[in-house]
């Protein structure tokens, strides 16, 4: 019988799972190694186990398609985030059990594709005995020790089309509209797609926002006969000295939902400004979908590196993109810190160079 390896998908989707998943599979193929995928994430590897046998010869189609074959879930007995910078521990019984899965089916390694609640995960499963490989993924691009996540390029595009769209329409109507775009407690997919989608104003939660500077860029576009705006916010953007904006329900075993605060701002634009204001929030269509070209190389990378950590025997580790290469960095040096948009950094510099209001 050929040597096993593992993979599953965890938390969120986002576009190019399904590709990172080829990459695995067609990689670990040709080293000899039969691939595994786990169902449902992290619960696949619990009773009742549910797993099918990847060959490649069946995944035709993967490198473009959106979503994940193997499914996912942020929910059930794998719950290692309880807010912003919690953690929590995972039973050792539910661990032991998922270690005992993982020797039944003599797997040499079980690769976890994930953000920063997947990894934390990932990491306690290592801790336990398991021989873990991580691979990086949130649209958010908000985890540390890599320059980027996969999924994100894709979302930046997702917002930066619909910003192209809401300029037609704001133009022909003389509107403010305001596109509220997920990344949770980091701006990078407000100041991304606001840059590429020619935003006039973005507003992120690493820089507290003012009305009143708002609404001063409003009046200055209109002191120079451009009657519309266009405002990009993130979920996790807050007023200064305000708090952030949720919804849904929340528990003590779950990460605060954020979304929200586009309603708000665009109230209060209307009611300051004077402007017809209309709201757009994005939500979970940034992360349908297939991946862009970017991804689908980046995806790809990110796959076949993490069979080569297999060889190497480098468990406890996740692979890294520090362009141009694809290096090893320990899951722990990954999680539990999140990566926010510099203040002072470049995209905020070349945002500033551009007029673009950030709301300070």
């Amino acid at each position: 019988m050929n040597e096993r390896i593992g993979i599953l998908t965890g938390g969120g989707d986002c576009p190019g799972l399904n590709a990172v998943i080829r990459a695995v599979v067609k990689s670990a193929t040709k080293r000899g190694f039969e691939t595994i995928g786990f169902i449902n994430g992290f619960e696949g590897l619990l009773d009742p186990i549910t797993y099918k046998v990847l060959d490649y010869k069946e995944l035709d189609g993967l490198l473009f398609r959106g979503g994940t074959i193997l499914g996912t879930t942020n929910k059930g007995r794998f719950v290692a985030k309880a807010g912003l910078g919690e953690s929590k521990r995972i039973p050792k019984q539910v661990l032991d059990a998922a270690k005992r899965t993982c020797d039944q089916l003599s797997l040499q390694a079980l690769i976890c594709v994930g953000g920063d609640g997947s990894l934390s995960i990932a990491q306690q499963l290592y801790e336990n005995g398991v021989p873990v490989i991580g691979v990086p993924k949130t649209i958010d691009n908000d985890l540390e020790a890599t320059v980027m996540t996969f999924g994100f390029d894709s979302a930046v595009a997702t917002a930066s089309n619909a910003l192209d769209r809401l300029h037609t329409t704001a133009e022909s109507h003389n509107r403010v509209m305001v596109l509220e775009v997920m990344g949770r407690y980091a701006g990078w997919i407000a100041a991304y797609a606001g840059i590429a989608g020619g935003a006039d104003v973005i507003l992120i939660p690493e820089v507290p926002f003012h009305y009143e500077s708002i609404c001063r860029k409003i009046a200055e576009r209109e002191s120079q006969n451009k009657h519309f705006t266009l405002v990009v916010v993130a979920e996790g953007a807050m007023e200064a000295g305000g708090q952030y904006v949720t919804t849904g329900n929340t528990s003590d075993k779950h990460e605060t939902r954020l979304g929200g605060v586009g309603e708000i701002v665009a109230e209060e634009i209307q009611k300051r400004a004077h402007k017809e204001t209309r709201v757009v929030v994005l939500g979970h269509l940034q992360r349908g979908g297939g991946p862009t070209d970017f991804d689908r190389v980046l995806c790809t990378r990110f796959g076949v590196r993490a069979v080569q950590f297999i060889d190497e025997g480098r468990f406890g580790h996740m692979v890294s993109f520090q362009p141009p290469d694809m290096v090893p960095v320990k899951i722990t040096e990954a999680i539990g810190k999140m990566r926010e948009v510099p203040v002072d950094g470049g995209i905020v510099q070349t945002a500033g160079a551009l007029g673009i209001s950030l709301g300070d």
